[in-house]
């Protein structure tokens, strides 16, 4: 978290960590697509010939608040290759939580528990705790053979702490709902240790309005509590 009183501004950063191909990108991707134009700044993606990211997808969602602070939210992809460990890294620093992408896939899960030990292990290398950094985690492509049943991801959740939700990212199901989730956790988690509402003025119900209005929510779990979302400036796969 970066906190700037003397300029009214907050910045939090959220990355998305997880096996290559997984769906780190695509998740980012379709909250693009889904975020208006006013509220969004530019997808930057560096990608190598086999159209894997080789360093960091970057996609900036902003608002300001009624206190009059300018709330950044910066998310970041890490490289998902084996290689390229020491990048993912440096782009896990002051990181104030993680959404974990994981494949879906029965076969996948010796790669995701093995990308999960990498983040901590990176994590700690960092200087941050995993156990105060919140994670959520998302299982993706269920739309596969051989996915994790739903009796699965139940037993998936009752496992551990972290919120956990089921995705087919490529069609952007499941996209929104972690989104949501991990920005939740983040902002319980800073409110929790540093009182970030008593600070800028700004509670949970305002911080997550603020980001998810802007939204298109129509067809997800998020439109009961928020609305369809305002859908004006967003075109769905487009820029």
């Amino acid at each position: 978290m970066q906190l700037n009183h003397a300029q009214r501004e907050l910045t939090l950063k959220v990355v998305y960590y997880g096996p290559g191909l997984s769906g780190k990108t695509t998740n980012l991707q379709q909250l693009h697509a889904r975020t208006s134009r006013e509220v969004r700044g530019r997808l930057m993606t560096v990608e190598t010939r086999d159209d894997r990211t080789l360093f960091f997808d970057l996609l900036p969602v902003f608002f300001e608040s009624s206190s009059g602070y300018k709330v950044k939210v910066k998310l970041f992809t890490v490289p998902g290759q084996v290689i390229h460990n020491a990048t993912r890294r440096i782009v896990l620093q002051s990181a104030d939580a993680v959404a974990f992408i994981a494949d879906g896939r029965r076969s996948a899960t010796e790669d995701n528990n093995a990308y999960w030990r990498n983040l901590e292990e990176n994590m700690r290398e960092n200087g941050l705790d995993p156990a105060e950094v919140p994670r959520v985690i998302q299982f993706n492509k269920r739309d596969l053979p051989d996915a994790r049943t739903d009796e699965e991801m139940e037993e998936a959740r009752h496992r551990g702490r972290e919120p956990v939700i089921g995705a087919v990212a490529i069609r952007g199901e499941g996209v929104l709902e972690t989104f949501h989730a991990v920005l939740k956790e983040a902002w319980r988690a800073l409110d929790g240790r540093h009182g970030l509402a008593r600070l800028v003025g700004l509670d949970e119900d305002e911080f997550l309005h603020k980001l998810l209005d802007p939204m298109d929510l129509a067809g997800t779990a998020l439109e009961t509590l928020y609305g369809a979302g305002r859908v004006a400036g967003v075109r769905r796969g487009g820029s």
